[in-house]
């Protein structure tokens, strides 16, 4: 059974809960339930040795749990004789025994109940003498890990929080990203190291600030044992939502990993790992959301810590916090003597361009420009995601960048590589295919320039499209039809998007015209200025200021000069100017025969008409 048609099966107890639940309250029951039935399955197989090994090490006088955990072959377990199939055998019992069961869980397994206040949804099914049903259904899922894998389980998941935000109006992107963007990601971060990785027991680390159901850490995860089975990824991350957090940790204790590195918490305020470093990073943190509740601590860390502390270079505008959770990942990045590190944080528009030179945005990306962290900025289709249909970008961040990449950033514009969905899903219509990700991952990994020529038919239709490099020819246009050629990839030196913003002064004149000037102290004698004709100019930081100065600025204004006082230093990243390609208008001659045609068709069916 695909996901698709398991999450049906799961949302079918939706028709038990209509009348008694609001349609937007479904997801209280039904997400802790088939949690519930997934580590039942999975405990299924060693319930029996469990219960022995609980016998005899509580009559022994030892603590069982070490025991328990090696019978388990799980990193949880259930000392309950009941399970949720036998938990029906006793209807009129059904509440107590459910309780006992969950109270059986060792004690990272029932906090994920806690998080999901199962307690209370369990007394209303039971006073609305629903909660034999609900069961009764869960039990007879399957969702053994020999029917589901782990990976389709998360799909399920995913599919089930995306009904329920959207029958809630709550945003479903806040929980989860599109998997055909993490596979990008992590294939990002993971080719450069593919030959360390690929062999022998590689031991690596891999965090996620805003973890949502843990999607990012599973799909690293699997990649990386696809490749090396006896490679090792030790999964760390930290959630906000108690809701994902639970489905998180979850995930997590049936991946057998230690559940403690995933924290609940806000990452922003109270960094649930704090001082710890890591070799892989990634993050989707939510797009355009203010950080005004947090804004005390993130100031106070700012003005006291410095550079000792996350947010040393600066701070965005309260109105979107994204930048800080960059500012997060850097600050969590491996020393570079240590072996270093390299991470993926999906991003909007605005932190590439918003903010003047001095602003914080602009501090920010003076950062990790002039620091040469920033490896690579893609940018993805638009209507990729969930809760949202605004271009986004994948900047790749690393303090370990090969030798022919330092100094350098490469833009990657894959905004035409997407497929057409069968079905959209919310805002998202659009879908990377794996070829696409391939096409991404290999210019990355090439680290070149290159250009997407795209084929026309005579009638106007696309044909194909072949990748080529910068420097050579496109193909050969079929007859009657046209190339068009378009920038792919492209390699900047940091400094390429820095600037300096300097402040154009011209005088203060009187009503005779007259320059007035300075009466007193270090401005005596000297020409004041007009703040009403006060102008700025962004000079590249690659052009000498003086020279820019005299070629466009006194040609028009003679008597003006730059107050040095005020010159800042800027940084942004122009993604689209960079990528844009004019398209004369057509001939006229061509609209004109284009015309006359569409007027005689015109003419010619209102003589049929007439007839």
């Amino acid at each position: 059974m695909n996901q698709t048609s398991l999450s049906a099966l799961i949302w079918s107890v939706a028709d038990l809960l209509r009348g008694d639940y609001k349609q937007s309250e479904y997801g209280r029951v039904i997400l802790p339930f088939t949690v519930l039935r997934r580590l039942d399955c999975v405990l299924e197989p060693t319930k029996k040795a469990v219960l022995a090994e609980c016998e005899a090490k509580t009559k022994a006088g030892l603590n069982p749990d070490p025991f328990l955990l090696r019978k388990a072959k799980q990193s949880f377990y259930n000392t309950s004789p009941l399970d949720l199939p036998t938990l029906l055998g006793d209807q009129d019992h059904i509440r107590q025994n459910l309780y006992s069961y969950i109270q059986g869980f060792s004690p990272a397994a029932r906090d994920i109940f806690e998080r999901f206040d199962f307690h209370a949804q369990v007394e209303r099914l039971a006073k609305a003498d629903l909660l034999y049903l609900v069961t009764e259904k869960f039990a007879n899922f399957p969702l053994h890990p020999d029917e589901v894998s782990n990976a389709q389980m998360g799909l399920v998941f995913e599919e089930l929080i995306r009904k329920f935000a959207e029958l809630s109006n709550e945003t479903a992107g806040e929980h989860f990203t599109p998997r055909e963007v993490i596979r990008l990601m992590v294939n990002l971060i993971f080719i450069e190291d593919d030959e360390a990785l690929g062999a022998g027991h590689a031991v690596r680390t891999i965090y996620d600030p805003t973890a949502g159901t843990g999607g990012m850490l599973s799909v690293a995860a699997e990649h990386l044992l696809q490749h090396n089975s006896d490679a090792r990824l030790t999964l760390f991350g930290q959630e906000l939502n108690d809701e994902s957090y639970a489905i998180c940790k979850a995930d997590m204790l049936i991946r057998g990993q230690d559940v403690s590195n995933i924290v609940a918490g806000n990452t922003l305020s109270d960094d649930g790992h704090a001082g710890r470093k890591f070799d892989y990073m990634l993050s989707n943190p939510p797009f355009g959301v203010e950080w005004k509740k947090v804004e005390k601590a993130i100031r106070s860390e700012h003005e006291q810590k410095g550079f000792d502390g996350r947010f040393g270079p600066g701070l965005p505008r309260v109105s979107d916090g994204s930048m800080l959770f960059l500012l997060h990942l850097v600050s969590k990045m491996r020393p570079a003597v240590d072996g270093g590190s390299r991470f993926g944080i999906v991003l909007n528009g605005s932190p590439l361009f918003t903010g003047g030179a001095g602003s914080g945005e602009s501090e920010i990306r003076r950062y990790v420009l002039e620091n040469d962290l920033v490896e690579a900025i893609i940018g993805l289709p638009t209507d990729m995601f969930y809760n949202t249909g605004i271009a986004t970008y994948v900047w790749i961040i690393s303090n370990k960048k090969p030798d022919d990449r330092k100094g350098y950033v490469q833009l990657i514009d894959a905004g035409s590589f997407w497929q057409k969905m069968r079905k959209s899903l919310g805002s998202k219509r659009k879908e990377m295919s794996d070829e696409h990700i391939a096409t991404v991952t290999r210019l990355f990994g090439e680290f070149a320039e290159a250009e997407l020529a795209t084929v026309f038919a005579a009638d106007g239709k696309e044909t194909g499209r072949q990748v080529i490099a910068a420097a050579e020819f496109a193909p050969e246009p079929p007859a009657g039809g046209k190339v068009k050629v378009a920038p792919l990839a492209r390699v900047f030196r940091n400094e390429d998007f820095g600037y300096t913003t300097i402040t154009v002064e011209r005088p203060l004149r009187d009503e005779q015209g007259q320059i007035v000037l300075g009466q007193k102290g270090k401005q005596k004698g000297l020409p004041q200025a007009d703040s009403s004709l006060r102008d700025t100019e962004n000079v590249s930081l690659g052009e000498d200021i003086q020279a820019y100065f005299e070629r466009e600025v006194l040609p028009h204004a003679p008597d003006a000069w730059i107050d040095e006082a005020k010159s800042k230093v800027g940084y942004e990243i122009p993604f689209n100017r960079h990528f844009y390609v004019f398209e004369p208008p057509r001939e006229l001659h061509e609209i004109d025969e284009e015309l006359k045609a569409v007027s005689g068709r015109i003419m010619a069916m209102l003589g049929e008409l007439a007839e």
